[in-house]
């Protein structure tokens, strides 16, 4: 396959910290590239490099001839009063097409984006349809080579999967940055990972995510194997060297110049094996109360749209709920309820007493860009409290992977995942009866992202978990609530129940939005006007449904505290069982009332 966009020996530094040294990719037709890397490796850098917007210190970058190569970032900002379909039209303005060919290009691309008003302002859009915006702004270019920044940062699920499927068909070759687990197994053919742990600063595997990892396994395997006999080598060699050799002899000489050569080769892997993780783990209180939070028949609009109606969840101790749904649909509101930052329009939220509520926010809005990092960890001064132990700013910072020369750099000025970072480290001054995370993985790095995940599963209160990250959320979560947008909320018992039964349900489509609604035709006149008799058996049955209405809705109201009790939730056959009952008693609640209204039709 022909190459289309490659680069040969490139390195970036920034003052005195080089990001890269000597790194080479190529992506040929046909390739998806998956490329992942410690935060801070210089990923962003190099796709700048590779996009012609950044110069590298050393090395080429060689584009095919007339190939073209599109580039999403990770930020997606757009100038007010433009629209969608400007937007579009402005990207496309560079192409040899006519305007009948270039409005039927508009036009269809803002219809497999999703886009259901092409004249809505593109500043005002959520993050994750600004992200589709942009993406689609590209996708208008026809490019022969797309190159995608933390492309997930942002989407909701539909939104994941709308573009993994858009990139698993299309005939462009692609290179993606991301940290997300799923959407790489989903979609890269080739995985390179940037980290100085390898020679030449990358190491490059084909096959999908899962395969990327065997091969990484088997090398640093291979790698440790050699560390150690090196080792062995160069403490014969020191041995040696210390009884104080003659270098008269030729033999002596290479000898020793060997000796020096193993021992510069055993330090610089030495040097690019010792790797350093961020130190996480959240202050939980410890209380012992049963039940954390109780709320009951939630209801909440917001712009005249019901978000959820009569929503019931309970919180205790070891309860790891999961919150999914398309954007828009009410997960961060219900997070800002739990936390009583918001009032529900109806029902009632029961908290224990004295609830210690910690909440990681989507927007990082906390963190002011323009203080210090140093500031940032620690507003009292040099010393932080963590668990009744005082540890020096330093100490603190190198926790998060944060050097002392960063501990003045002001916020703005770190990178997605390290400010991620910063927001983990306050929060985990505080103790914790209740976390509450909307969004936390994004921009944080694989190794992050796994020890995060297992510090979640390991902590003793309760959590409600907001995430795009299919992994972490199947991994982490003892259930799912899924909400639909339009005022429906039910429990599954993992991320995988939510997708099968959101995939079974009519799809919504810019069409049928746009289709006006058909009027119910008028009933037929009543040839009989007046109050209908039923029948004997149909009035013995019309005296006692409410009695059984009222014993169907307390036996399902007795399973979904089940479902929500710790015991159950942790064990999978109990959780399975327990919510294939819980669809049965929902199924004959719904049957009651539906032969009630039948029922009570015959009567009018």
């Amino acid at each position: 396959m022909a190459v289309l966009l490659s680069c040969e020996s490139v390195s970036k530094r920034y003052g005195a910290r080089p990001l890269f040294e000597g790194l080479s990719l190529a992506i040929s037709d046909g390739d998806r590239v998956g490329l992942i890397g410690p935060n801070g490796s210089g990923k962003s850098t190099l796709m700048e490099i590779l996009a012609g917007s950044k110069e590298p210190d050393s090395g080429t970058v060689s584009v095919r001839k007339l190939v073209r190569a599109a580039y999403v970032p990770q930020d997606s900002v757009f100038p007010a009063g433009v629209t969608v379909r400007t937007v579009l039209e402005s990207a496309s303005a560079g192409l040899p097409i006519d305007e009948h060919e270039r409005d039927a290009l508009v036009s269809g691309t803002i219809g497999r984006a999703g886009f259901f008003d092409a004249e809505a302002e593109a500043s005002s859009l959520s993050g994750g349809w600004r992200k589709r915006l942009a993406i689609a702004a590209e996708l208008v270019k026809a490019p022969d080579v797309l190159l995608l920044d933390e492309p997930t940062n942002h989407l909701d699920l539909e939104g994941i999967l709308w573009l993994e499927k858009l990139l698993v068909s299309a005939r462009f070759a692609s290179l993606i940055v991301s940290h997300d687990r799923y959407f790489l197994e989903n979609v890269a053919t080739q995985m390179a990972e940037i980290n100085r742990a390898y020679p030449g600063g990358m190491f490059y595997a084909t096959g999908h995510y899962a395969d990327f990892l065997e091969k990484k396994e088997a090398f640093l395997h291979a790698q440790a194997q050699h560390q150690d006999a090196l080792e062995n080598r160069v403490r014969r060699e020191l041995e040696w060297l210390r009884r104080g050799p003659k270098a008269r002899t030729g033999k002596s000489k290479a000898r020793i110049q060997e000796a020096g050569r193993l021992i510069a080769e055993l330090n610089d892997l030495n040097d690019r094996s010792r790797t350093s993780t961020a130190q996480i783990d959240f202050t939980a209180s410890d209380r012992r109360t049963k039940k954390l939070l109780s709320a009951e028949n939630l209801d909440k609009s917001l712009g005249g749209r019901a978000l959820f109606r009569n929503l019931n969840v309970t919180l205790r101790p070891g309860t790891r709920l999961g919150l999914v749904g398309p954007n828009g649909s009410g997960k961060t509101t219900l997070l800002k309820l739990f936390a009583g930052l918001l009032e529900p329009d109806s029902g009632s939220i029961e908290r224990a007493e004295v609830l210690r509520i910690v909440s990681f926010e989507q927007n990082r809005d906390t963190l002011d860009p323009a203080m210090t990092l140093r500031k940032s960890l620690a507003p009292e001064g040099d010393v932080v409290l963590f668990r009744d132990r005082p540890i020096h700013v330093a100490g603190w910072a190198k926790r998060f992977l944060f050097q002392n020369e960063q501990l003045e750099q002001p916020v703005g000025a770190l990178s997605g995942g390290e400010r991620a970072r910063v927001l983990i480290a306050r929060l985990m001054l505080e103790p914790a009866d209740l976390l509450l995370l909307d969004e936390p993985t994004n921009d944080l790095d694989i190794p992050t992202l796994e020890l995060l995940e297992e510090n979640l599963m390991e902590f003793p209160g309760a959590l409600v978990l907001v995430t795009h990250d299919r992994y972490m959320l199947d991994r982490v979560s003892t259930f799912v609530l899924g909400l639909d947008g339009e005022g429906g909320a039910q429990v599954y018992a993992d991320y995988s129940q939510w997708e099968q039964d959101r995939q079974s349900r009519p799809r919504r489509t810019a069409e049928t939005d746009a289709a006006p609604k058909a009027e119910k035709p008028a009933p037929p006149p009543s040839a009989s006007p007046g109050r209908k008799k039923l029948s004997y058996l149909e009035q013995r049955e019309w005296d006692q449904i409410e009695a059984r209405i009222v014993d169907a809705e307390a036996a399902l109201e007795q399973l979904q505290a089940e479902l929500q009790d710790p015991s159950v939730a942790s064990d999978g056959l109990r959780l399975q069982s327990t919510y294939q009952r819980l669809q049965s008693a929902q199924a004959a609640v719904d049957e009651l009332y539906a032969r009630w209204a039948e029922l009570e039709a015959k009567q009018n």
